[in-house]
């Protein structure tokens, strides 16, 4: 048992609405919502996120250094890409209704819905998961410390992640528009539209982020 949770509290919450709890929004099709253990204090070793998204729509790649993740495709189909890091190999898993991909904690990953109308459970083994985001490591890690390491020039990678923002999570951003034929990647432009109002964790539910590169969901 969760040693902080007291079940004899009258502040003791059993229920919860899902739907009212928004993690993050895109727009009306591409959105997330959170029941964790800040949204409901009596869970003590699970939490899950209910996922929404339209086609071409991506959660970025990112990995949970706390929790391990299992993800339940309830509606459309989705591809979800692992990184297993002791084989160095990407493994994409489609999944349609009623399947199911186990991400193991720490393993690099990401998700894609190849339809409209996707809706996807993913189901943490931790009450409050944490979470490193591609676009945190991308745009937190000095450009002279990548330029210093891997004898790129400082200037031009500047340049090629200036469009990238802090905890974007959900993508394509605002202006962009999915692959129309189907494939469910998004189109590459060599270019990012700006970043528009409204891409951002609702009040309450703070995005991963600085400080130390992660967050909490």
């Amino acid at each position: 048992m969760n040693a902080t949770t007291d079940f004899s509290s009258p502040n003791l919450q059993l229920w919860l609405d899902v739907n009212r709890s928004p993690f993050f929004r895109l727009d009306g099709s591409n959105y997330i919502n959170v029941a964790g253990n800040k949204q409901l204090n009596s869970l003590q070793s699970t939490s899950l996120l209910d996922i929404f998204l339209s086609a071409g729509h991506v959660i970025e790649p990112h990995y949970h250094q706390n929790a391990a993740e299992l993800i339940y495709c309830i509606s459309g189909a989705a591809t979800v890409s692992i990184l297993n890091p002791f084989t160095r190999q990407l493994h994409d898993f489609p999944l349609t209704p009623g399947q199911i991909v186990n991400v193991p904690r720490g393993w690099w990953h990401y998700e894609i819905a190849t339809v409209d109308g996707t809706h996807l459970l993913a189901i943490f083994d931790a009450p409050n998961p944490e979470v490193i985001l591609f676009s945190d490591l991308l745009t937190l890690t000095p450009s002279g410390i990548i330029a210093h390491t891997y004898g790129v020039d400082e200037a031009e990678w500047k340049k090629a992640i200036a469009p990238v923002q802090p905890g974007t999570i959900l993508g394509p951003r605002f202006g962009q528009q999915p692959d129309p034929s189907g494939s469910g990647y998004p189109p590459y432009s060599g270019h990012h539209q700006p970043w528009a109002h409204g891409h951002q964790a609702q009040p309450g539910f703070p995005v991963p982020g600085w400080p130390g590169v992660y967050g909490m969901y």
